[in-house]
C-alpha cells in the first residue's frame, strides 16, 4: 500500500484537485450586484430616484446586533455616485423594499464635476452601494447625467460633489465569493473548465512534441534491456501518440465549452470570432497527425514523418491561439486589443485558488491518461511482436 502511494501520488492529487476545483467552482456564490437599475440616466439640477435589483443580495438579512429598519432591514445602508477621487454624492434617501430591491434617492447638483464638459454633453458615472450584509459593490453600468449648463469654472462645477467617500463608509463582507461580471453572470464558473481545459491541452502537447523531438534524435533499434521487445525509439513514438490523442481530447473539449460560454454570452454557440476559428484550424491540423499515421503502413515511416508533423502542429498552434487572436484586435475574447485577459475583476484572488490548482489537476489526469494509452500501445505491440 505505501508503495502504491509513493509511485501513484500524482494521480491522487490529481483527482483530487479536479473534484476541488469542480466542487468549489460550482458552491461558490457569485459576488452581490445590480442586476437592473431604473432609470440609467439624471439630469443635473433635479433629484432622481433609481429603483434597482439586485443579485445573490439579502438587503434584509442582518446580524443579531445591528440596528434595523421598519422592515427589519439592517440600518445603514448607503449609495453613492461616484465622479473620481475625492468627488461623489451619497444618496440622500435609500429605502429596502426586500432582499433583492431598493430605492435610492440622490439630488443631482447644477453643474457636472468637469469644467471642460459642455452643456449636452454626457457622462456616466459608477454607481456604489454598500449594505453591512452584503460589503459594497459598484454597478457594471452607472448613471449617464447630461451637463445642461457649461459651468463657469472648476471650483463652480465641483461644488456639489465634494461629499467623497470616507474609508470608514464602506461595509466590507467576510464570504467567500466569485467577482460578479454583468454580461457573464454566472457563466464566470466555466473558466474551471474552459480556460483550465487549454492550460492542460497546451502542457500536454507540449510533452507530445518533445517526444516527437526525442524519436527523431534516438538511433534505430536502440534497446532498454536485452530482453526488451520494443525500443527506446518506438517507445518515443508511443508516448508522442498518447499524449497527442489526450491533447486532442483536451481540445475538443475546451471547444464545446467555449461554444456553450458563447451562446450565454454572445447569443450563438459559433460567431466565427477570430479565435474560435484559429482554434478550429489548430486542432484540425492535429486531427491531421493522427489521418497521417492511418495513411501509412510501414511503421518506420508512420513513426518518422508523424513525428515531423506533430513538431510542425505544435509550432503553427502558438501563433493560431496566442498570437493571430492578440494582434487581429477584434476578437470578443479575452486577450484582443484592448480585452485583458484573466486580470482584475476577470480573475480575482479567489478565483486563484480555484483556477491554478484546477490546472494542474487536468494537466496531471493528462498525463495519467496519456501513460494508460501508452501502456496499452506497448501492450499491444508486443502481442503482434510476438504473434507475428
Amino acid at each position: 500500500m505505501e508503495r502504491m502511494m509513493r509511485q501513484n501520488w500524482w494521480k491522487i492529487l490529481g483527482v483530487l484537485l479536479v473534484v476541488y476545483g469542480i466542487v468549489f467552482g460550482m458552491l461558490v456564490p457569485l459576488k452581490p450586484n445590480l442586476v437592473s437599475v431604473s432609470p440609467r440616466s439624471a439630469t443635473p439640477g433635479e433629484s432622481v430616484t433609481l429603483e434597482v435589483i439586485g443579485y445573490n443580495t439579502s438587503f434584509l438579512g442582518a446580524a443579531p446586533d445591528s440596528g434595523r429598519d421598519e422592515l427589519g432591514a439592517r440600518a445603514g445602508a448607503k449609495a453613492w455616485v461616484r465622479a473620481g477621487d475625492g468627488l461623489a454624492i451619497s444618496a440622500s434617501e435609500v429605502k429596502i423594499k426586500d432582499d433583492r430591491r431598493a430605492t435610492l434617492r440622490f439630488d443631482i447638483p447644477s453643474y457636472l464635476p468637469d469644467a471642460e464638459l459642455e452643456a449636452g454633453e454626457a457622462k456616466t458615472y459608477p454607481l456604489i452601494l454598500s449594505t453591512p450584509n452584503d460589503g459594497s459593490f459598484v454597478d457594471a453600468v452607472g448613471i449617464t447625467i447630461r451637463q445642461a449648463n457649461t459651468p463657469p469654472d472648476t471650483e463652480t462645477a465641483n461644488a456639489g460633489w465634494t461629499g467623497g467617500i470616507a474609508k470608514g463608509d464602506l461595509y466590507t463582507s467576510d464570504k467567500m465569493t466569485f467577482p460578479y461580471r454583468g454580461l457573464l453572470g454566472e457563466t464566470i464558473r466555466n473558466t474551471y473548465f474552459h480556460v483550465s481545459l487549454w492550460f492542460a491541452m497546451m502542457f500536454v502537447f507540449i510533452a507530445a512534441c518533445t517526444y516527437a523531438v526525442k524519436y527523431l534524435r534516438r538511433s534505430r533499434g536502440q534497446h532498454i534491456t536485452e530482453t526488451s521487445i520494443v525500443s527506446y525509439r518506438d517507445r518515443a513514438d508511443f508516448w508522442s501518440v498518447a499524449f497527442t490523442s489526450v491533447g486532442m481530447l483536451f481540445g475538443i473539449l475546451g471547444l464545446l465549452t467555449g461554444a456553450l460560454w458563447a451562446k450565454y454570452t454572445w447569443g450563438s454557440f459559433w460567431s466565427w470570432d477570430i479565435k474560435q476559428f484559429t482554434t478550429l484550424i489548430a486542432l484540425l491540423i492535429y486531427a491531421g497527425y493522427f489521418a497521417l499515421r492511418a495513411a501509412i503502413q510501414d511503421p518506420e515511416q508512420r513513426a518518422r514523418l508523424s513525428a515531423s508533423y506533430n513538431i510542425f502542429a505544435f509550432a503553427a498552434l502558438i501563433p493560431l491561439i496566442y498570437i493571430i487572436p492578440r494582434i487581429s484586435g477584434n476578437s470578443l475574447h479575452p486577450g484582443a486589443a484592448g480585452n485583458p485577459a484573466l486580470g482584475g475583476e476577470d480573475l480575482d484572488n479567489t478565483m486563484r485558488m480555484i483556477f491554478y490548482p484546477i490546472i494542474i489537476g487536468w494537466t496531471l489526469m493528462g498525463f495519467w491518461m496519456a501513460g494508460i494509452k501508452y501502456r496499452l500501445t506497448v501492450a499491444q505491440e508486443k502481442l503482434d511482436l510476438r504473434h507475428s
